[in-house]
């Protein structure tokens, strides 16, 4: 695990705050070096003014503290579970943005209305389901990664393609190649989520953006022949 990674998912924690997305200790952000497979995350409740790379708690795949000496976050295993199963991510952010999760309470998921959402996500931002009594009791936080995965794969989705996740009664999870780009999933979620409330109330009847429209505003910026942007600039 690097010294640049760990400061990575500090700013990455920092910016949750600056970007509105928590209040309070409500959210974290973790980032996974592939190579050795070790988890950075943030310590649990600990304020994100007084996060260091030196206060991170690192991990193992299997959950097992190799650094650090505080509690890592309340939510670690469900990032974990994200890890495990979706190799592609770099990076996991939970948090609980007003917006998203306004939907996630009312477990609806969030269709796409409009090409800003068809920028980030290839589609309906999925609700993963309520879990049982039985699985809080047992194992709250891993059950709710499980959740997710196995929502994902009901619907056969890409998490590269849809890289955000609504849990019912609870609020969302992002994730992306990096604890930036996690981050940046995020805001585009809230956003997202924000603005289709407000069409919403304009219209309730509203439908979907057309397939097609949704296909060249999510190809343009994340296909194969995509044009958006400089490039490798």
């Amino acid at each position: 695990m690097t010294r640049e990674l760990k400061q990575e998912v500090v700013e990455a924690n920092k910016r949750l705050v600056s970007s509105g997305l928590v209040a309070l200790t409500w959210g974290n952000v973790s980032a996974i070096d592939r190579q050795t497979g070790l988890i950075a995350i943030k310590p649990s409740g600990v304020p994100y003014e007084d996060l260091t790379s030196e206060n991170l708690v690192v991990l193992d795949l299997a959950g097992n503290v190799v650094e650090g000496e505080l509690r890592p976050s309340s939510d670690t295993k469900t990032h974990l579970e994200i890890y495990r199963k979706f190799e592609g991510v770099g990076a996991v952010v939970h948090t609980h943005s007003p917006s998203a999760t306004a939907f996630s309470q009312a477990g609806k998921g969030l269709p796409c209305l409009g090409t800003t959402h068809a920028d980030h996500f290839y589609g309906t931002v999925p609700v993963a389901r309520a879990l049982t009594a039985e699985e809080v009791q047992e194992d709250y936080e891993h059950a709710t990664g499980v959740s997710i995965v196995e929502r994902f794969e009901e619907l056969s989705l890409n998490p590269i393609e849809m890289p955000a996740v609504l849990l019912h009664h609870h609020a969302p999870f992002t994730w992306g190649k990096t604890a930036a780009k996690a981050v940046d999933n995020s805001v585009a979620l809230e956003m997202c989520c924000r603005m289709a409330l407000d069409s919403y109330r304009l219209d309730p009847s509203l439908e979907a953006i057309p397939q097609h429209i949704l296909d060249q505003h999510y190809q343009r910026k994340h296909g194969k022949n995509a044009y958006y942007g400089q490039g490798g600039v």
